[in-house]
């Protein structure tokens, strides 16, 4: 086992790039935490970057694409090397992995970076899994008496089977309008919010095609706000942000794009409200076995004062300008400092502190 604590520099490897729709976000992300890391004159900082296919690339090749800000172009892909790891994994004692979304988020990365035996950034395997995957997620957080927008899970047989009764259940029970969303996919790829069954029957076929498992929560008119966790058994929540946009809801589009939404730091909620929410994220944190750091996302439905948990992100947008590090900054933790702080949690966390 290697005591990384007691050594006087730590090789940091940094994995960023992945399978999921947001390869472009992880590297975006992955640039900023590299700038920060440099600063440390502890830290030695490898690269390696993950294909859109899986293959994992050497630090001198992963160091190109994080200076130019860009997945590589076709003629320099490397296929059919997926299983193979480089050889510098040998050197690293501690992993930074920058992934957002499916084959990166999920459990799945930090599944192998477990059986490394070597501390890594962020979630462990549960808290991740559960955090990408909606239906388990609100299974928990309903078990944990976190309140939510009304929903209906089902999967791709059961709507095959009875499109009839699901399409009458789902208008009883949630009514108009209300939102489709494959269970276990990121960055809003798949949602449609629908007025009507045809609308309805047309987002379960689109959803279905993403993931055979599928939510549909119930429409609600509220403000989208947010909440930073960090920490580990003792985490700490951040003040509040809001999002505005002027697109009928927050899907890819507006996400990711230039001037669609805007962040307000702080959002301007009475303090009970703040103090609220900060309860919910951390308890929302606590509730998947959170580890390092989270963004919890809320609906405060402002008419009634009703603060409803949407989702818990286990690895959210790392970049300087997002919604994440932007809160903690706020708070008083720069963006260096809140890298620092993620790589003293991962010791701890290995260490059992």
């Amino acid at each position: 086992m290697t005591v990384v604590s007691d050594k006087t520099s730590l090789n940091i490897g940094l994995l960023f790039g992945g399978q999921s729709g947001e390869h472009d976000v992880s590297i975006t992300s992955a640039r900023a935490i590299a700038s920060a890391l440099s600063q440390n004159s502890r830290y030695q900082v490898q690269p390696f970057y993950i294909q859109r296919d899986g293959t994992w690339r050497s630090p001198n090749i992963s160091q190109q694409v994080l200076s130019c800000g860009k997945s590589l172009p076709d003629s320099e892909l490397l296929t059919g090397a997926a299983f193979f790891l480089p050889a510098e994994v040998q050197q690293i004692d501690l992993w930074f992995p920058v992934l957002h979304g499916p084959n990166g988020e999920d459990g799945t990365v930090q599944g192998l970076l477990q059986l490394m035996h070597k501390p890594y950034v962020g979630n462990g395997v549960l808290a991740s899994s559960v955090g990408m995957d909606k239906i388990a997620m609100k299974a928990i957080f309903a078990n944990a008496g976190l309140p939510q927008v009304k929903y209906v899970a089902l999967n791709r047989w059961q709507w095959q089977q009875e499109q009839q009764e699901w399409s009458e259940h789902i208008e009883v029970t949630l009514g108009y309008p209300c939102f489709v969303k494959p269970s276990n996919l990121g960055s809003s790829v798949g949602i449609s919010k629908v007025r009507d069954r045809q609308q309805l029957q047309e987002a379960i076929a689109s959803a279905t095609s993403y993931d055979p498992r599928i939510i549909i929560e119930q429409g609600v008119i509220a403000r989208e706000i947010e909440c930073a966790v960090l920490g580990n058994e003792q985490p700490q929540a951040s003040a509040i942000g809001e999002i505005t946009f002027n697109s009928d809801f927050y899907d890819y589009e507006t996400k990711y794009t230039a001037g669609m939404a805007n962040l307000i730091i702080p959002s301007q909620l009475p303090d009970h409200v703040v103090q609220a929410v900060q309860a919910m994220a951390v308890k929302a944190f606590q509730t998947v076995g959170g580890s390092g750091l989270a963004r919890v996302d809320f609906f405060y439905v402002e008419t009634t004062g009703t603060v409803l948990i949407n989702e818990i992100n286990t690895f959210p947008g790392f970049t300087a300008l997002s919604m994440y590090p932007k809160l903690w900054e706020y708070s008083g933790i720069p963006f260096t400092e809140l890298c620092d702080r993620l790589v003293d949690l991962a010791i701890k966390k290995y260490h059992g502190n």
